[in-house]
Formats: C-alpha cells, sequence, structure tokens
C-alpha cells in the first residue's frame, strides 16, 4: 500500500498535467438546425483570446466577419455580439444552400478552429391525393395516391377515411432536381359501398420542419350505386272522383332519369319518361289495382308497386237535410228554454205558499155540531183563536 504522501503528490502531478493539456485559446462552437426561410445564430467562444480576434466563415471558405468587422456583402448576416471571448452573428431568411460546415478561427500560433455543422429543414408542401377525380362504382377498389414535394429529409405520409385510420400500401421517396429535399408518395387501396358516397379521406404530412403542426388534404369520395325506390300516393287515402298523383321516389347516384309506369294486368305500358309522377285526373272504381313503377340510372333499374283501392266518393250532404238540422237545433233550444222557466216557477211557488181561512174553520173546535159552528161563524162568536186552514 502507497503512502498517503506519495497519493497526494500523484494527484497534484495528475491535475497539473490536467490543466497542462487543457487548450484555453481554442474556440468552441455547437452544431444547429434551423427550418428554411427561418434565422439561424452561430456563437462561438474562446477563454483566453490570446490578443487576437475570432473570425467565422461559411462552408465555402468565405470570411463572414473579422471580429466586429463585417467581410461579406450579405445583409442575411448581422453581428450579434463581438467580444475579444466571443463572437455571434445570424443568418436570417436561411435557404437549402446555406447547409454546411462553418468554420469559426482564431489566429493564434498555431491557428485554431472549431467547426459548427448548420443543418437546414425542407418544409413538405401541402400534399395533394391523386385517383378520387372520377366516380367509383359500389364494390370496386379505389386506388388513391398522395403525394408531397418539398421535403428535407423526407417526410411521412398517412392516410384517414373519416375518423378510421388507413393503412398504405406502400411508399416511394425520389430525389427533387435540386439534389437536396425529396418528393414522397403514398398509396391506398380500399373497397368503396354506397355508405363511401361523400366520405372524406384524408392525406396528412408529418415532417419535423412544421414543428408539432401537420398539413393535410380532404377529399370527399363520389361512388356510384344502385337506385332504390318508393311510391308515395297524394292524397294519401283516395276517393272515387277524386284527383290522384303517384310520386315515384327514386334515389341513387346517379338519380334516376327514366321511369315506367304499368299497370298489372294490362299490357300496354300507362307511361315512359323523366316525369316520375302518375296522374289520375278523375279516379274511378276501375282504376283500382296494383301499379308498377321502374325507375332506370346508369347503375341499374329498381322496381316498386303500390295497390290502389279506389274508395266510395265522400256522401256531400243535402239543402233540405240542412235546412232540418237546422230547424231541429231551434226546436231543442226553445224546449230547453221553457223547461228551464217551469223549474224556476216551480221552484218560486214552492217557497211562497198562500193562507186562507174557511168557514168551517171558524170555531169548530167549541161547536158541538156543524150547524152551531156554521152560525158560531157568522156571529163573529167564538172565544177562542182563530183556526185557520192552509190551500197550496
Amino acid at each position: 500500500m502507497l503512502p498517503l504522501g506519495l497519493l497526494l503528490l500523484l494527484a497534484c502531478v495528475g491535475a497539473a498535467r490536467g490543466n497542462l493539456s487543457r487548450d484555453e485559446s481554442q474556440p468552441t462552437t455547437s452544431d444547429e438546425t434551423v427550418v428554411a426561410g427561418g434565422t439561424v445564430v452561430l456563437k462561438c467562444q474562446v477563454e483566453d483570446p490570446d490578443d487576437s480576434s475570432l473570425q467565422w466563415s461559411n462552408p465555402a471558405q468565405q470570411t463572414l466577419y473579422f471580429g466586429e468587422k463585417r467581410a461579406l456583402r450579405d445583409n442575411r448576416i448581422q453581428l450579434e455580439r463581438s467580444t475579444p471571448n466571443e463572437l455571434t452573428i445570424s443568418i436570417s431568411d436561411v435557404v437549402l444552400s446555406d447547409e454546411g460546415e462553418y468554420t469559426c478561427s482564431i489566429f493564434t500560433m498555431p491557428v485554431r478552429t472549431a467547426k459548427a455543422l448548420v443543418t437546414v429543414l425542407g418544409i413538405p408542401q401541402k400534399p395533394q391525393i391523386f385517383g378520387h377525380e372520377q366516380p367509383i362504382d359500389e364494390e370496386k377498389i379505389a386506388r388513391l395516391t398522395c403525394r408531397s414535394s418539398g421535403s428535407k429529409p423526407a417526410a411521412q405520409l398517412r392516410w384517414k377515411k373519416g375518423n378510421k385510420e388507413l393503412k398504405d400500401e406502400g411508399t416511394e421517396v425520389v430525389e427533387d432536381p435540386n439534389g437536396k429535399t425529396f418528393t414522397v408518395s403514398s398509396r391506398v387501396e380500399f373497397r368503396v359501398t354506397k355508405e363511401d358516397n361523400e366520405a372524406e379521406v384524408t392525406c396528412t404530412v408529418d415532417h419535423e420542419s412544421l414543428q408539432n403542426s401537420e398539413r393535410s388534404t380532404t377529399q370527399k369520395l363520389q361512388v356510384h350505386y344502385k337506385p332504390t325506390a318508393k311510391i308515395e300516393p297524394h292524397p294519401q287515402y283516395p276517393r272515387e272522383g277524386e284527383k290522384l298523383q303517384l310520386q315515384c321516389d327514386g334515389q341513387g347516384n346517379p338519380i334516376p332519369q327514366e321511369f315506367l309506369w304499368e299497370k298489372e294486368g294490362s299490357d300496354a305500358p300507362l307511361q315512359l319518361s323523366s316525369d316520375s309522377v302518375l296522374i289520375f285526373p278523375f279516379l274511378n272504381k276501375s282504376d283500382s289495382g296494383t301499379y308498377v313503377c321502374t325507375a332506370t340510372s346508369s347503375m341499374g333499374s329498381v322496381v316498386a308497386k303500390y295497390n290502389l283501392d279506389v274508395s266510395d266518393a265522400s256522401p256531400v250532404p243535402s239543402t233540405s237535410s240542412t235546412y232540418h238540422a237546422v230547424i231541429g237545433g231551434v226546436v231543442a233550444v226553445i224546449v230547453f228554454l221553457l223547461l228551464s222557466l217551469l223549474i224556476v216557477l216551480g221552484h218560486y211557488l214552492i217557497r211562497h205558499k198562500g193562507t186562507y181561512l174557511t168557514h168551517e174553520a171558524k170555531g169548530s173546535d167549541d161547536a158541538p155540531d156543524a150547524d152551531t159552528a156554521i152560525i158560531n161563524a157568522e156571529g163573529g162568536q167564538g172565544s177562542g183563536d182563530d183556526k185557520k186552514e192552509y190551500f197550496i
């Protein structure tokens, strides 16, 4: 085991060698990445300038700044800071040709340099979708291509139909004529149904130059599918003698343009035209039956049927019956008024009773017989209270 004093001596020697190996006059820089059209800042620093000035040169070894003195007439290049220990410049409106190694030099003995690699990102153009220009028949395969140019490095493309991700069938990367950027193409294939008509297909480009934003293009699909049809009557419940319209409502893409009307059991067609309405100006019982509408488009034909049952004509009230109804109503009102009057009168009589006094009643309780009672009544004799009789 080494003595403690020897260990301390070796540590001091190592530290001294480290300080001797460190070159304080060596400039330092850093690599930078910038988006085309943006601004890049180049900083060069040195601890001990040794009474020398710092200098920046471009990839073509043209001096940009020597200390605070401009050497290249390019207004995009500006001095940001110049001290004995630092030289910082900026380049605005960066283009792809600005990419490369920039050199910071300090003219000591010997000359010391440091490199800074500037990477310029090419911004991809808005993607374009091809293959949707013509309508696609249902149950057929849709083949779409998305393309974006100008990216550096090559961009990534992704697909969506509505809210559903689509897996691509392959991606192709081709170098652009400028030799610096790339064109990227992606393909998708899928079978379409009638539900895909007017569906939105989106192609999105992802690239580091977009800085967490995205560029995308959306197109709507046009899908041709077979027509459908149904017959609507107007009015809904037809009667004999009325006007009737049968509407053959044809739907589809494209919309049916030809309508054939027939009646089951009849040899000749009733109507063949672009008009979807069959008109009965005056319905008869003989018009009852099953009517057939055949709606036709470029995608095919469809048949709809309607069973017409003509009801009897609505009865029209006569003038005499109307008159009798009015008379009956008036009589009913009069009878009601009379009954009401009788009820009121009876109620009045009950509440106001009349009182009548008869001869037989006067002193009849004190007389021994009827004759005596009459005599007493006529003579005004009678010592008791008058007896009263009530008649209603």
